[in-house]
């Protein structure tokens, strides 16, 4: 007979296959993909820029300071990126490392918490939660790509994890590690770190009426010194050396002006973030929905701390729900932080049979719906029509990747129904329903990803290997049209980025004429990277050019200053306006 495990072997088998299968998730063929435009290549070229120069304090691309976020992720992707070049050829994976790594952290986090909260029952508990958050669709994309926002959501949510513990276990030890990693949080990506913290805890603790309780545990007069100890060192410094504009435009722009004013056209009504919320929660979107269900139920009633978590991540998420829904500004990506709650309400969902059944059953029919929906991919791909992107669709269909990911939903559908009538001898109903859907992206996810890649980055890459072949001492480089950030990624040089209207002519050539004002050494002519759709435009078609080189909808000109810049005073004559000299907090 075999002997039982101890506690202790137990999770470190739990936390071993959570590992295992989070590296399926998010480190599967992590860098064979190039710099996704637009974000991600930004935050690459910005750590990558620190590592090259030596300046790890402020972050810079293509020439600007980058004031949006905080440094903690251009450090890690900077660091990185000092590794020899061969292990990762196109970058990617060093940029991209950073908020993978996250979330396997984040995923093994949530699996001790709810193991150590359960140790009897909890080893296929707190395996189902560390799925139901790696699993999630909103996850699965940006963990796999280079933005801040997986690193906040890490170190916020391990933190978060750790209060609750403080509070819910019998031990009075001071929670030290859950506050430096909220530092963490604030290095991350600001402020909002400590206002989603604070406004989980208050909440949780005015609905737990025990409030007093959660203070005495959690000590936040000593938490905070430590928490700010963490991340005010490199905000005193960046402002004391960059003084008011940094202060304006992170303080300002991206964090006040975020939340009181539509930036950058992100828009959404006052019910966006739940419309999210049932997207991030697919298919187990009526688990969740019962888990948050019976907690609300349960408001009125007392819950002995040790038993609190359900509670505590509905609280959790319904912060995170309230404060981003009041922002003007709405990004899909602003939810990831409630994830892991989500998964916890998803986990522990408890409410009478009849009840957990229907939910168990409509996640089911969900699934089996989704995986109908991918297999019948040819009546609906081909209505993917991208100018970025040609013939994306038949070879979507010709690589069978979406009719794969039916497959692996049918599945889910299928091993779900039958936990459900017990058919695997009490086998966990969730993880058996969850399993099938771990080899979703390796067969549907990652090699759709790589399809685009191919079709939208790579024509980029051709494109920047050609600037490098073709560029002469003292040529500028410019890109009009379709703005590509992994254009500087991969060139290492300054791009002189405008748009596709006729102003975007006009305000090169009067930015081309501001560099020789200043006297820098400049050739005579110019390389410009231009998309096919901008080039057909009459304007461009009266700027006289050498085509160096074609790659899918881009084009690599040579063309005279002269050229242009007579062109531009035509259009300026003709009353096109000039836009470049107009504030833009977003220019790169």
């Amino acid at each position: 007979m075999f002997k039982p495990l101890q506690q202790s072997h137990r999770l470190a088998w739990l936390l071993g296959l959570t590992i295992a299968l989070g590296a399926l998730l998010f480190l599967w063929r992590l860098g064979a993909v190039g710099q996704l435009d637009e974000t991600p290549a930004l935050f690459a070229a910005a750590g990558r820029a620190m590592a090259d120069s030596g300046d790890w304090l402020t972050p810079r691309v293509n020439g600007h300071p980058r004031f949006d976020k905080p440094v903690l992720i251009y450090w890690l992707i900077g660091g990185l990126s000092l590794l020899p070049r061969h292990w990762d050829p196109l970058g990617s994976m060093a940029a991209n490392l950073p908020s993978a790594l996250s979330m396997l952290a984040l995923m093994a986090a949530l699996a001790a918490t709810v193991f150590k909260q359960e140790p009897r029952a909890g080893f296929s508990k707190a395996l189902t939660a560390a799925l139901a958050f790696g699993l999630s669709p909103l996850v699965l994309l940006w963990g796999r790509v280079s933005v801040s926002d997986p690193l906040l959501t890490a170190c916020l949510g391990i933190a978060m994890l750790g209060f609750w513990r403080a509070y819910g276990a019998e031990s009075r030890q001071w929670p030290w590690g859950s506050w430096f990693f909220l530092g963490l949080a604030i290095l991350s990506k600001g402020p909002v770190a400590l206002v989603l913290a604070g406004a989980s805890l208050l909440l949780f603790g005015l609905w737990q009426r025990d409030l007093g309780r959660l203070l005495r545990a959690l000590a936040p007069g000593r938490g905070l010194l430590l928490s700010f100890g963490v991340a005010a060192p490199w905000y005193l410094l960046e402002l004391w050396r960059e003084g008011k504009p940094f202060l304006d435009s992170f303080f300002g722009y991206h964090n006040l002006q975020r939340f009181s004013e539509v930036v950058n056209h992100h828009s959404g009504p006052w019910w966006f973030f739940g419309v999210v919320l049932v997207i991030a929660s697919l298919p187990a979107t009526p688990m969740l929905l019962l888990g948050f269900g019976h907690e609300l139920a349960m408001a009125a009633k007392t819950v002995a701390p040790p038993n609190s978590l359900p509670r505590f991540a509905a609280c959790w998420l319904l912060a995170v729900l309230l404060i981003f829904s009041i922002s003007a500004t709405k990004l899909a990506s602003y939810l990831l932080p409630g994830i892991p709650a989500m998964a916890l309400l998803i986990a522990l969902a408890r409410a009478p049979e009849g009840l957990l059944s229907r939910a168990r059953w409509c996640s089911i029919a969900i699934a089996a719906l989704m995986g109908i929906g991918f297999l019948l991919a040819p009546l609906w791909v081909p209505a993917i029509n991208d100018p970025e992107m040609p013939g994306l669709s038949s070879q979507l269909l010709a690589i069978c990747a979406v009719q794969r990911s039916g497959f692996c939903f049918l599945v889910a559908a299928l091993v779900g129904g039958l936990s459900q009538r017990n058919y695997f001898f009490n086998f966990p109903w969730l993880l058996g329903f969850q399993l099938p859907l771990v080899v979703w992206p390796l067969f549907g996810l990652v090699p759709t990803a790589e399809l685009i890649d191919q079709i939208r980055q790579r024509p980029v890459r051709v494109i920047a290997a050609a600037v490098q072949k073709q560029m002469r001492s003292g040529e500028a480089l410019a890109m009009v049209g379709i703005n590509k950030p992994s254009l500087h990624y991969y060139t290492k040089q300054v791009v002189i980025y405008e748009g596709r209207p006729a102003s975007g002519l006009r305000n090169l050539g009067e930015r081309l004429q501001l560099e020789e004002a200043k006297q820098t050494k400049q050739a005579a002519s110019l390389l410009l990277v231009i998309d096919k759709t901008t080039a057909s435009q009459s304007f461009w078609q009266l700027v006289p050019r050498s085509v160096l080189a074609s790659q899918g909808v881009y084009q690599l000109w040579r063309v005279q200053r002269s050229a242009l810049q007579q062109q531009a005073g035509r259009l300026a004559a003709a009353g096109v306006p000039s836009t470049w000299q107009l504030p833009n907090p977003e220019r790169y």
